[in-house]
């Protein structure tokens, strides 16, 4: 599969060596260009390159953001149309600066990027888990319910399953918390689930047996 990612900060990179350990194409972007991403993509190997956000989000048949919330109207909205867009940002104001419609529970950062990127197969995920756990903590010799929980949410059922069998690819086990707007809130930054070390059964006992994988 034909991965883009967009950011190469720690999430996306570790994603990214992540990807091409399971055999993916990657093209990777990031906000300050190309020549900047030399000694990430020596590191990746022939199935990765560097590129533009706008080649990146054109390339993926899944689109990764890892970018700060703040800063997601920069992203090109025209390019995603069709795209699956796994949204691993998450609202922190103290980087983000405030944004009074999620402040005051109006909407999400999730439906905002949604409403962004219109057209885009948005799914929400990776962003609980610490770029430290990302990097180790996969392991496809154990059996799904014993892996490491990473959440997504979303609101179309083939982007979240094409998603979740990416996740289980590079040895972690996707678990299901709903919606976009509702199952995006379960994940966020201050809740129960978030940067907790939780294996999928652990997850799911805590999702009350609502999440899925």
């Amino acid at each position: 599969m034909k991965i883009g990612i967009i950011g190469a900060g720690n999430i996306g990179a570790n994603a990214a060596k992540l990807f091409v350990k399971a055999g993916h194409e990657i093209a990777v972007a990031n906000s300050r260009g190309a020549e900047t991403l030399k000694d990430l993509v020596g590191e990746l190997g022939e199935n990765a390159r560097a590129v533009s956000i706008e080649e990146a989000a054109n390339f993926g048949e899944i689109v990764f953001v890892s970018i700060p919330f703040g800063k997601y109207k920069t992203l090109p909205a025209d390019v995603f149309d069709g795209k699956i867009v796994i949204d691993s940002n998450n609202y922190y104001p103290d980087r983000d600066g405030n944004f009074e419609e999620i402040d005051e529970n109006k909407t999400t950062s999730s439906a905002m990027l949604a409403e962004h990127l219109r057209g885009a197969r948005i799914v929400k995920g990776f962003n609980t888990i610490w770029f430290e756990h990302l990097k180790t903590k996969g392991d496809t010799n154990l059996p799904i319910e014993e892996r490491r929980a990473v959440f997504v949410a979303g609101d179309d059922a083939e982007a979240k399953k094409v998603v979740s069998d990416l996740i289980e690819e590079i040895g972690f086990a996707p678990v299901d918390t709903g919606n976009l707007r509702d199952g995006g809130l379960t994940q966020e930054p201050g809740t129960a689930v978030y940067n907790r070390e939780l294996t999928a059964s652990d997850a799911q006992a805590m999702l009350g047996g609502g999440g899925g994988y």
